[in-house]
């Protein structure tokens, strides 16, 4: 179990670096391109490119990650996201920028949903005993969260510069996406070091699916994807336009509350790992979940901007203790050489019902109201607690039979 330990120390630290990248990306991506002279249709051809580049990525994990090697494959990606993300601050032409995109997974989403996530969920299990692998999980969210909200306060960095004098007003900006390939590079080391114990028990053969595994699959896979879709209906960007035209704040007062939030986040993974030691996975990820939804519903109804605030803190508190338990409930219910599959398809349920909800969210917003894209994620989001509980709650992982 020494190795184990190892191991999950370099998939942490590798994790927490790309974390930083995203985080970073995610504040920084949309201005620089705008800065660059981008209209906003090649801004939005560019993210889109980026966010197909992962889908893209992700297809050839689920299906080919094991053969390629699991560590091969992490060193690999992390030198092909550095590169994009270098092509990225080095080119100026719309259409380069969109090429560096799509072959460097460069998303501008702020959180990290492709094909390395896949692989490090399929490793993670291997290396901790049952009882300990939603804790395992959850320490590996926490790293995510707070690597995605000290990437965020590293967008300060072009106004650092430019105030300094150091640099241009452009010329800070390609040094700030200079730093995030830097970021996705210091990885590639950390991959190397892993131990072959983390490859899969079937890296040589097609990934070959029992029919257990398959039911269970596809079910949750459906469910994700309908959580997916409320997902993307309140992304970071939506949701954070719905305070300013709602309640008329800064921008800056949302970037304080949206890392107060992330902090909420973060520690509410490790309160998930304790509630599933007692009550189950299923039925922590469902009765965590559908209060935040209920937050969710107050929070337009809210008469200040405080009260408001402090309702999407709580929700925050709540809405993610499913992530690690979910993760680990997935990867409990199939058999080890099925895990990157497991993890690959499970992902992209999700990614392609996230891109589905901010196109629903935008049209909701100018039809009808401001606020409907939280009333309509709200509704989706209880339907999918509720039919996942109905679905699996007598489905046990190992360490609750």
């Amino acid at each position: 179990m020494q190795t184990g330990a190892r191991d999950r120390r370099l998939i942490y630290a590798a994790s927490f670096l790309r974390a930083l990248a995203h985080g970073l990306a995610g504040v920084l991506l949309g201005i620089y391109l705008a800065k660059l002279g981008l209209s906003l249709a090649a801004i939005g051809a560019v993210l889109s490119a980026g966010i197909a580049g992962v889908a893209a990525a992700t297809f050839v994990v689920t299906f080919y990650g094991d053969r390629l090697g699991r560590r091969r494959t992490l060193t690999a990606f992390s030198v092909v996201t550095a590169c994009g993300g270098l092509a990225a601050a080095l080119f100026s032409d719309p259409l380069l920028i969109g090429v560096a995109a799509f072959v460097g997974m460069l998303t501008g989403m702020g959180k990290d949903r492709g094909a390395m996530l896949v692989l490090e969920s399929a490793i993670i299990p291997s290396t901790v005993d049952d009882a300990g692998r939603t804790r395992a999980f959850a320490w590996y969210s926490v790293l995510q969260d707070v690597g995605q909200a000290l990437g965020g306060l590293l967008a300060a960095l072009p106004e650092l510069l430019s105030s300094a004098g150091v640099a241009g007003e452009t010329e800070s900006f390609r040094a700030a996406v200079i730093v995030y390939a830097l970021l996705c590079a210091a990885s590639v080391p950390l991959y190397a070091r892993l131990s072959a114990r983390t490859e899969s028990p079937a890296r040589t053969s097609a990934p070959r699916i029992s029919a257990a595994s398959r039911s269970v699959l596809w079910k949750i896979s459906a469910l994700f994807a309908v959580d997916g879709v409320g997902g993307g209906l309140i992304g970071s960007a939506l949701f954070s336009f719905f305070f300013y035209q709602q309640f008329g704040v800064s921008a800056a007062a949302i970037s304080v509350l949206f890392l107060l939030g992330r902090a909420m986040s973060a520690a509410s993974h490790l309160g998930a790992a304790w509630l599933a030691a007692r009550i189950g996975l299923v039925n922590t990820m469902v009765f965590t979940h559908i209060p935040s939804s209920l937050l969710l519903v107050a929070i337009p109804f809210a008469g200040s901007y405080w009260i408001a605030a402090a309702l999407y803190l709580a929700r925050e508190g709540l809405a993610e203790m499913d992530v690690p338990t979910r993760q680990s409930y997935v990867m409990a219910m199939v058999r080890p050489a099925e895990r990157t599959f497991a993890a690959g398809v499970t992902s992209l349920a999700r990614m392609c019902a996230w891109a589905v909800g901010p196109a629903v969210a935008g049209f909701a917003m100018q039809a009808v109201a401001l606020a409907t894209p939280l009333f309509i994620a709200a509704g989706m989001k209880i339907g999918y607690d509720l039919l996942l509980w109905g679905a699996f709650r007598n489905l046990k992982p190992p360490e609750e039979s």
